[in-house]
């Protein structure tokens, strides 16, 4: 493996970018958070961000901070998909293919919360595990293996989980299916 720049590499895959702070914007809005400011894409670091009130719930708290995981694999998924059947049927690529691959991939690269968003996730998670909330107590392992996907980001985990689950996945379901 080797090194590039976060900053090159956010910059290569800004869809994944605008996604992924699009996402926790509509949690924002769908738990009535108040949204101070946001940017969805810049260069520098960080690549966006979404600038919010003090959720008033864990519930708000995990899904602003968690809403990227699903909605970015949801999203890599859904552009990937039609070129893994187009490719499947029909056995080649064409450019609009390579563009939804590059499309989707690059959303499911960035599905992952932030070091920030996992902390602060936490920091909430601990108070409210400490009052008994179910969510609270169970969102522990999640918590930890996104704190452990982003260190591995170092060696590309990031995309190959946007490759497994835009390419590799939807090929597997192609083949059982076809």
């Amino acid at each position: 493996m080797f090194f590039i720049p976060g900053y090159v590499v956010a910059t290569l895959t800004f869809p994944g970018v605008i996604v992924h702070e699009a996402a926790h914007m509509l949690f924002c809005k769908l738990r009535g958070v108040a949204v101070f400011d946001v940017c969805f894409f810049r260069s520098g670091n960080p690549s966006g961000y979404v600038v919010h009130e003090p959720p008033k719930d864990f519930l708000s708290a995990f899904l602003i901070s968690i809403g990227p995981l699903f909605v970015n694999s949801l999203l890599c998924v859904f552009f990937c998909f039609p070129s893994s059947f187009t490719e499947k049927l029909g056995g080649r690529s064409d450019f609009l293919s390579g563009f939804l691959f590059w499309v989707g991939v690059s959303i499911g690269m960035h599905a992952f919360p932030s070091d920030l968003d996992v902390g602060n996730l936490w920091d909430q998670a601990k108070v409210a595990a400490s009052r008994f909330n179910p969510l609270a107590i169970i969102s522990f392992p999640l918590i930890v293996a996104i704190c452990i996907a982003n260190l591995l980001s170092v060696v590309w985990f990031d995309y190959f989980y946007g490759a497994f689950i835009g390419v590799y996945l939807p090929q597997q379901l192609l083949e059982r299916l076809i």
